[in-house]
């Protein structure tokens, strides 16, 4: 029978794999429809590309740059952190031809450009603080494999190549749903090696069809910007798309609302360009991004800091085309802004539904 739960049901235990946005999303959700919730993260802090980068300049967003509502579920969960995300003045944004010139056609955003203060991976720390406190949040943690035990549930191993060979790695058993709320490629890769589950091969081919770009981000600092009488460095503008063949986005991060004044610059390449030098050593792609940043903003001043990341899952360009995706009777699901594109919004509907989902609201 599926295991899609009433109301009446008894509370599952579910573990949830991910904590970017459409984990944390389904988590909040399920464990205040009084399931018994693990939130499971491999990194050391949650948020996933609602990111943080730290320098001796300030912080730098360099994953998501920021977040439009136009769910109203959304702008709902938005009340709970009142005063938290601040509008950024969406005039600022341009459109940028090949050359870094302001394209003649350049529109105004159309709607708010919304920014968590005093960094981007505020909002996500804000709404996983509880589940926290509760004892729900595991960091640090990576799921090694997934075991289907003969009663239907799960066994996940941890941190099994980070185990000493005399210990036994941990597992969390006895588990009744998992919900992989990573990037496509990582959960498929995950279901693949189930052997023998018909259910896990079944949803992993169909996240095979998923396809996510890279994307190279270069950080620059500039507080020699911060002399008397200088000023900003270079364009009048805050924020701009590109059509430079290898930067896509630009951003002055201390325009962004509750940042420290000193210049700073997150560029993103583009997706096709990522996808290219994908391999690149960081340095060589560091250097090539460089090139681009002066060619298109004319600042050629040399940086008092830099730093280069890549994301190896970026922006969606093929998306799975439903919200979420859930097997009831294997207990298996899936979520991510991958579900429906690649905004932070998408990231929290697919969570969310798919926690709707599971406990028979929708």
């Amino acid at each position: 029978m599926p295991r899609t739960r009433t109301s009446s049901s008894p509370a599952e235990r579910i573990a949830v794999i991910g904590a970017g946005m459409a984990g944390i999303a389904c988590a909040r959700t399920l464990e205040r429809a009084g399931h018994d919730v693990i939130l499971i993260e491999r990194q050391d802090r949650a948020g996933g590309r609602m990111a943080t980068h730290d320098s001796p300049f300030g912080a730098f967003d360099h994953g998501a740059q920021y977040f439009t509502v136009r769910d109203a579920r959304f702008a709902q969960a938005l009340t709970t952190v009142p005063g938290l995300c601040k509008a950024w003045s969406a005039s600022t944004v341009r459109v940028l031809d090949a050359h870094g010139r302001v394209a003649a056609a350049s529109p105004p955003a159309p709607e708010p450009h919304w920014i968590p203060a005093p960094t981007m991976n505020a909002l996500a720390q804000a709404w996983i603080a509880p589940l926290k406190a509760a004892g729900r949040v595991k960091l640090g943690t990576r799921v090694s494999s997934l075991t289907a035990q003969r009663d239907g549930r799960w066994t996940l191993l941890l941190n099994a190549d980070a185990a000493p060979a005399a210990d036994k790695p941990e597992s969390l058993s006895d588990v009744h749903r998992v919900v992989l709320a990573m990037p496509a490629p990582q959960a498929a890769a995950l279901l693949h090696g189930v052997q023998g589950h018909s259910g896990a091969q079944a949803m992993a081919e169909r996240l095979d069809g998923v396809t996510i770009a890279p994307c190279w981000t270069l950080l620059l600092a500039y507080p020699q910007a911060m002399q008397p009488g200088l000023g900003s460095l270079g364009p009048q503008w805050n924020a701009a798309h590109s059509t430079h063949h290898r930067v896509a986005w630009l951003a002055r991060e201390s325009s962004k609302p509750g940042r420290e004044p000193i210049e700073r610059w997150t560029v993103q390449a583009a997706p096709d360009w990522s996808s290219e030098h994908a391999a690149d050593d960081p340095m060589r792609a560091q250097a090539k991004l460089m090139r681009a940043f002066t060619e298109i903003t004319g600042i050629r001043v040399e940086p008092a800091w830099t730093a280069v990341h890549r994301w190896p899952w970026a922006r969606t360009t093929h998306a799975l085309g439903e919200s979420h995706a859930l097997d009831a009777d294997s207990g298996l699901a899936a979520c991510g802004d991958w579900c429906l594109g690649h905004r932070v919004e998408d990231a929290f509907v697919s969570g969310l539904e798919l926690a709707l989902a599971i406990v028979g609201r929708r």
